[in-house]
C-alpha cells in the first residue's frame, strides 16, 4: 500500500489554500530568518576574514567571503519579501542566488589551486577552528527551518537561500577538516582537495537555483533510504 501520489497533491493543495493569516505568519518568519542569517554571517565574515588574514590562511579568508555571499543571498530574499507581491519577484531573486553560487565556486577553485601549487598555505588558527565549529552547529538548524518555511510558502527563492546555508555547512566542515589536518599533521593539501569538491557542488546548486529547480537534501536522502518508494 502506498500513498505517496496523494502526498504531492496534498502539498500542492496546502500551498494553494494557505490563508492570508498563515501566509503573513510565514512571511514574518522569512524576514526573521533572513535578519538572523545576515547578522550571523556579518559577524562570521569579520571573524573569519580577520583570523584568516592574521594566520595567512586563504581557506579562512574564503570562508569569510562565503559568508559575505550568503549575506547577499539573504538580502535578495529580504528585498523580495518587502515587495507588495513577493511571488512576482521570485525568478530574478532566485537567479541572484544562483549567481552567488557561481561566484563562490570560482573563488574556492582559485584559492584551492593556489594552495595546491604552494602559492598560499593553510596555517593553524584556533579562532578559525572555533568559528567553523560554531557554524556547523548553527547552520544546519537554520537551513532546516528556512527550507520548511519556504516549502510551505511554495517559495523557490526561500528554499534556494536555505540551500545556500547548506553549502555553508559543507564549507564549514571542509575548512574545519583542513585546519585540523594541517594543525595536526601538516597536510595543507587536504583543505584544497575538499574545497574543489565544494566548488563542484556550488556549481551544481547554482545551476539548480538558476533554473528554479529546488529539492530538499532531506528529500534526496529519503528517496535513497526508501527502496520501495516508487513501487505500487
Amino acid at each position: 500500500m502506498s500513498d505517496h501520489p496523494s502526498d504531492g497533491l496534498r502539498s500542492g493543495q496546502s500551498i494553494a489554500t494557505l490563508t492570508a493569516e498563515r501566509r503573513a505568519v510565514l512571511n514574518r518568519r522569512v524576514r526573521f530568518i533572513v535578519a538572523f542569517t545576515i547578522s550571523y554571517n556579518v559577524i562570521e565574515a569579520v571573524v573569519a576574514i580577520g583570523a584568516g588574514a592574521a594566520a595567512g590562511s586563504p581557506a579562512l579568508i574564503g570562508f569569510g567571503l562565503d559568508s559575505v555571499i550568503e549575506v547577499l543571498s539573504a538580502v535578495a530574499v529580504a528585498w523580495q519579501f518587502t515587495r507588495k507581491d513577493p511571488q512576482r519577484w521570485e525568478k530574478p531573486t532566485v537567479r541572484v542566488i544562483g549567481a552567488a553560487f557561481f561566484l563562490l565556486a570560482a573563488y574556492i577553485t582559485v584559492e584551492a589551486i593556489l594552495t595546491l601549487t604552494g602559492v598560499d598555505e593553510v596555517d593553524h588558527s584556533p579562532v578559525g577552528i572555533g568559528i567553523a565549529t560554531l557554524s556547523l552547529i548553527v547552520m544546519p538548524a537554520l537551513a532546516w527551518f528556512e527550507f520548511r518555511t519556504g516549502k510551505e510558502l511554495g517559495s523557490a527563492s526561500v528554499q534556494a537561500d536555505a540551500k545556500q546555508l547548506l553549502l555553508c555547512i559543507y564549507l564549514s566542515g571542509t575548512v574545519l577538516i583542513g585546519l585540523l589536518l594541517n594543525s595536526l599533521f601538516g597536510w595543507a593539501w587536504a583543505d584544497s582537495i575538499a574545497a574543489l569538491v565544494i566548488a563542484g557542488l556550488a556549481v551544481r546548486e547554482g545551476i539548480e537555483a538558476w533554473r528554479g529547480d529546488i529539492e530538499a537534501p532531506t528529500e534526496v536522502l529519503h528517496d535513497l533510504t526508501q527502496p520501495d518508494h516508487h513501487q505500487n
